[in-house]
């Protein structure tokens, strides 16, 4: 394709690129816009290596004149869309690439992936914070997902309100708090569980978390108390019926004087299994495989698309697939109270300004120079304000109709 483009002159054509969802995975009434902190980064430094370029040439994917543009490719072009932290809806125009043609095209794959991951991590995610009613879930998913997938999955999940991850190199790289727990090979390491206990305790001091269910969870409790005293900073319980597990640890931890010992649950915990513990006297989750799989929706279901190329709108028409051509302009409505009524998305022109509107998109990248970034906490801070302006039956987990309504004006 490009190869043609550059053949036949049509490669350097000034062309919009979108992405943007046709619909919602089933259930869901919001997604959430993730993962253009780590894309700006990615394309910025988006080269292609002598070793790419002789690769691509000896197995003649490209001729001569495309591995030579290949070897000189610099994104030169901008990239404007929603803040990370945002929320979107099937039509929003998530992201808007422009430039060359060529350039612009090569970039699909890339955005698409990262985009797509991020945004389904950071949409089940949010839906767990939501469930959780305040109380902290920690990130736990790294042994179910391909090792750097585990870490952005760790900074979507951050992003979406949870609290600390299980895995240091997100840690490390992004600032996200880190913690964790013993695992049950620990315990069984040693000769008994009060051994293992005392090990933990000896090394990490009474504000760590011991996990009890390895063998019979009401002794393990009354173990660790009586290795670590009822200071003990909390427990963790990885398995069984939880609901009735918390109630009964909780009751024996009071029982043995441990009223401040923290309980931990974990094991298979998605949406739905959190909200079934809201009444528990549960103080932590921990979240794995349900969070870095997108509970359910792997992928944001994003396509990319030209509608635009020197100023003309361009659409396709393919039935269930077609799109709106010309680049778009996107704000939101709200209520004087705050409250999102509405998304407006006008193409090839603005939407009528009214009070209490809100311009959705904003730049990332002007002719190839990527802009300063938001910070992970200020991405954070903003998707919480976006999920306080939605109308409450948005933030339900139960099948329903998108948050707030999306709008589209076609080019006239």
């Amino acid at each position: 394709m490009v190869s043609a483009a550059l053949r036949d002159g049509t490669a350097h054509r000034r062309s919009v690129f979108e992405v943007f969802a046709r619909r919602l995975p089933s259930g869901r009434r919001y997604g959430v816009a993730a993962g253009q902190g780590r894309l700006m980064e990615l394309v910025r430094d988006f080269r292609f290596t002598d070793e790419d370029v002789t690769f691509l040439r000896k197995a003649g994917i490209v001729d001569e004149a495309t591995a030579s543009w290949l070897a000189d490719y610099r994104f030169t072009g901008d990239i404007d869309g929603y803040a990370e932290g945002e929320l979107f809806f099937p039509g929003s125009p998530i992201l808007t690439v422009s430039g060359g043609f060529a350039e612009c095209v090569v970039l699909e794959t890339l955005i698409l992936s990262v985009l797509n991951h991020d945004c389904a991590i950071a949409s089940a995610a949010a839906r767990m914070v939501t469930a959780a009613r305040g109380r902290p879930i920690i990130e736990m998913g790294s042994r179910r997902t391909h090792e750097e997938a585990a870490v952005a999955a760790a900074r979507a999940a951050y992003l979406a309100g949870f609290a600390s991850t299980s895995n240091l190199a997100a840690g490390g790289r992004y600032g996200i708090p880190t913690t964790g727990t013993s695992a049950h090979a620990f315990t069984l390491l040693h000769d008994d569980e009060p051994a293992a206990f005392a090990s933990q305790v000896a090394a990490l001091g009474k504000n760590t978390t011991l996990l009890v269910d390895t063998y019979d969870i009401a002794q393990g409790i009354r173990n660790a108390i009586a290795v670590a005293g009822p200071d003990l900073r909390a427990i963790r319980i990885d398995s069984g019926d939880l609901s009735v597990l918390a109630q009964h640890s909780r009751e024996l931890l009071d029982t043995l004087g441990a009223t401040e010992t923290k309980i931990i649950v974990s094991g298979d915990m998605d949406e739905y299994a959190i909200a079934t513990l809201a009444a528990e006297p549960v103080d932590m989750y921990g979240a794995g495989t349900a969070v870095v799989t997108g509970s359910g929706a792997p992928t944001a279901g994003l396509v990319y698309k030209l509608v635009e190329v020197e100023g003309r709108a361009v659409v396709k028409r393919s039935e269930n697939k077609a799109t709106v051509g010309g680049r778009k302009t996107a704000i939101r409505r709200h209520k004087p109270t705050g409250t999102a009524t509405e998304e407006i998305v006008v193409s090839q022109g603005v939407p009528d300004h009214q009070p209490n509107d809100r311009l959705l998109q904003r730049s990332f990248v002007v002719g190839g120079e990527v802009a300063e970034a938001s910070t992970l906490a200020e991405s954070r801070e903003h998707l919480r304000q976006c999920l306080i302006s939605i109308p409450w039956e948005g933030l339900k987990l139960s099948a329903g109709d998108p948050a707030v309504p999306v709008t589209v004006v076609p080019t006239t």
